[in-house]
């Protein structure tokens, strides 16, 4: 049974006055928010974006502002907020964020999602528009509550690959394909997290994304997984997603079906490297994009610079992928409480790829790698036996 709960009240109401000091600091009557994560981390109101607009008002001073689609009228009432407006339907004679913005009524506003075609609109109704996203900002630093979910939400993503190391010489063995293995896996990693979180965390989004693709295939940072049955002397990519109460973390590996070759294990050498990079890099505070050239250097170093095709990799949190992003771009500063995700990716086109992935959490000693696959699986154990 799950000793963990989701979030309660206290802890959006807190996120509230966070958001309400950073308005205040720049100078704003109040933030607008729109973007789905954003709206969820301020109200606890885990809805899916579709084209209606929902938005919520985070004033300076007096009170939030719930405003919806009318047919979320039961769901905003579960909130614990007061002033709860609706409108009736989309698209509607007034665009709902022109709506929202007359409800509101005030002058110096932050929206953190704008349609480009309401652009001059909400500026013919404003003094001041403020297009950046602070509640992603706010987000990016995480609670101690949020980081316990992360956790937990790792250990099934490392069940996942637990399971695949352990069946997959049976099931390919047996003429099983990547799809195969992927159900098999699968079903045992989220099967363990309903049983032990589903009572707890019902209404709040749960569960375990994965692929497993692999020869050739594996060259594809995103390949689609097919019926085809790995073959021995290739490489297996599984990069799991698993979330908790709305909250994030991945896990992922490479696996050598049969025995590894000289030149697998120098790559798989190379990208423990990076990814130790990575944390060091972290640890000590560098701004994103330098820890992202200080763990792709470990690869290019390797003679593998022309193999690379994505960044180390990126923030998690509400969302599997957001800001920051340990990338080029990115100059923000590495700071405690950021979780990240960590991700060395070596593709060789028509030859094979290898990929491997952990959650790192930003502590105010180090990094912290709740992701435990790899540590107790060391690249001469990541075999699949046929």
């Amino acid at each position: 049974m799950s000793e963990l709960r989701p979030l309660p009240a206290t802890f959006f109401a807190a996120a509230r006055d966070r958001l309400r000091a950073r308005a205040e600091a720049e100078g704003l009557d109040g933030l607008l928010l729109l973007r789905a994560p954003n709206l969820a981390y301020a109200t606890g109101l885990f809805l899916s974006a579709n084209e209606r607009p929902m938005g919520v008002w985070l004033p300076v001073t007096g009170e939030p502002i719930l405003m919806l689609p009318g047919l979320e009228r039961e769901n905003a009432e579960g909130t614990g907020l007061n002033n709860l407006r609706f409108y009736d339907e989309f698209p509607g004679d007034v665009p709902a964020v022109l709506w929202m913005l007359d409800q509101i009524g005030r002058k110096s506003i932050a929206i953190d999602l704008l349609d480009a075609t309401l652009l001059d609109s909400a500026r013919d109704k404003l003094n001041r528009l403020d297009l950046a996203d602070h509640a992603m900002l706010e987000r990016a630093i995480k609670q101690p509550e949020e980081i316990a979910l992360t956790i937990e939400a790792s250990r099934f993503a490392d069940l996942f690959l637990t399971r695949l190391h352990a069946a997959a010489g049976d099931i390919i063995n047996q003429g099983g394909t990547e799809a195969d293995l992927m159900a098999d896996a699968m079903a045992n990693a989220r099967d363990a997290l309903m049983a032990k979180h589903k009572a707890a965390f019902t209404g709040t989004p749960m569960g375990i994304t994965a692929s497993v693709h692999s020869g050739p295939r594996a060259a594809l940072p995103h390949g689609t997984v097919l019926e085809r049955v790995p073959r021995a002397g290739e490489t297996l990519i599984a990069g799991i997603g698993a979330s908790l109460g709305g909250y994030h973390a991945e896990s992922g590996v490479t696996l050598i079906v049969g025995e590894i070759s000289s030149e697998q294990r120098r790559i798989m050498s190379a990208m423990q490297a990076c990814n130790d990079a990575a944390v060091t890099a972290c640890a000590a505070r560098q701004t994103c994009t330098e820890a992202n050239d200080t763990a792709l250097n470990a690869l290019k170093d390797a003679g593998l610079g022309a193999a690379i095709r994505h960044r180390i990799g990126h923030g998690m949190g509400l969302e599997g992928h957001e800001a920051p992003w340990l990338a080029p771009g990115d100059l923000t500063a590495v700071q405690t409480n950021m979780v990240f995700s960590n991700e060395p990716g070596v593709y060789r086109p028509d030859i094979d790829g290898y990929r491997t992935i952990n959650t790192m959490i930003v502590t105010e000693t180090g990094v912290d790698i709740p992701s435990r696959f790899q540590t107790d699986t060391p690249i001469d154990a990541r075999v699949i036996a046929i």
